[in-house]
C-alpha cells in the first residue's frame, strides 16, 4: 500500500482502543437511552457501503468508492464529482452535541472543501435553509486545516486557525463539540479552536458526505465513520478506532 494512505504516528497513537466495525453494536448499547419516541442519544455512520448510510435512504452522485484501508472498508470521493446524499439530519432537535468524523484529506485537491454537510429544511416548503453544520478542510503547501462551521437559530460561528496545520495522505480524527455556551473543534483529540456562542436546536433535514449539500466543494480523500452524540463528549470520550 503506498506509505502516504498509512496512519501517521500521532495519529495511531491516538486512534488506539477497540471499536472497529465488529466493536459498534457494544458502543452503540454504552450510549444513554434517549426518551420513548425520541431520536437515539447517539448515532454511529459507518461508512463502507455506497447505499443505506446509516440505515436511512442513500443517494449517489458521480462514481464514489469503496476501498479497503488500515481502519476498515472506506468510501473514497474524487474531488470533482462524487458525493452521497442522505436522508436524514442526525442532529436535528439537539441542543448539545459533539460530531466526530474519522477521515483521510487527500493530495491534488480544491484549497477549500466541503466533505460532511448535515443541513436544515423548511417544514413548510422542503427547502434548505441557511441553518447548517458543516465540516470543511483548507489545503495549503501539502497541509490542511480544519474549518468547522454552525450556523443554527440566528447565531452562526466558523473555528479555524490557519496555524494548526496537519499533513495530508493521513488519517485523522476531527470533532465539534457545543457544550450550551462554547462552541469547540478538535483534530486527533487536540483542541483547535473555540469560541462562546448561543446556538439553537435545529430542524430535521438531510445530510451530504463528500460536497456541500449545494454540489459545490467537492472533497477528495476517504471517510471511514461518523458518530453524532447529544451531549458535549470531552476528548477522553471520543471515538478511538484501531485496525481491524
Amino acid at each position: 500500500m503506498d506509505d502516504r494512505h498509512q496512519i501517521s504516528p500521532v495519529s495511531r497513537r491516538f486512534l488506539l482502543a477497540a471499536c472497529g466495525l465488529r466493536a459498534l453494536p457494544r458502543l452503540l448499547s454504552a450510549q444513554p437511552a434517549a426518551g420513548r419516541g425520541g431520536p437515539p442519544a447517539s448515532e454511529v455512520w459507518t461508512i463502507d457501503r455506497l447505499e443505506g448510510i446509516g440505515g436511512y435512504p442513500t443517494k449517489v452522485l458521480g462514481r464514489p468508492r469503496l476501498i479497503s484501508t488500515p481502519l476498515g472498508k472506506a468510501v473514497e470521493f474524487n474531488g470533482v464529482e462524487d458525493a452521497l446524499f442522505v436522508e436524514n439530519h442526525p442532529l436535528a432537535g439537539a441542543e448539545l452535541f459533539t460530531w466526530e468524523v474519522v477521515f483521510r484529506p487527500d493530495s491534488g485537491g480544491a484549497q477549500e472543501q466541503r466533505f460532511f454537510h448535515l443541513q436544515e429544511r423548511d417544514p413548510e416548503t422542503g427547502a434548505d435553509t441557511g441553518r447548517r453544520f458543516l465540516f470543511e478542510t483548507r489545503l495549503s503547501g501539502g497541509n490542511w486545516c480544519l474549518d468547522a462551521f454552525v450556523h443554527s437559530g440566528s447565531a452562526s460561528k466558523t473555528l479555524i486557525d490557519r496555524s494548526r496545520m496537519h499533513p495530508l495522505d493521513r488519517w485523522y480524527h476531527a470533532a465539534m463539540v457545543y457544550d450550551g455556551k462554547e462552541f469547540r473543534s478538535y483534530v486527533n483529540g487536540e483542541l483547535q479552536a473555540a469560541s462562546e456562542v448561543r446556538f439553537a436546536p435545529q430542524r430535521a433535514g438531510h445530510t451530504s458526505i463528500g460536497v456541500r449539500i449545494n454540489k459545490v466543494d467537492y472533497f477528495k480523500g476517504a471517510i471511514r465513520l461518523a458518530r453524532m452524540s447529544r451531549r458535549a463528549l470531552p476528548p477522553s470520550e471520543f471515538l478511538k478506532l484501531k485496525s481491524p
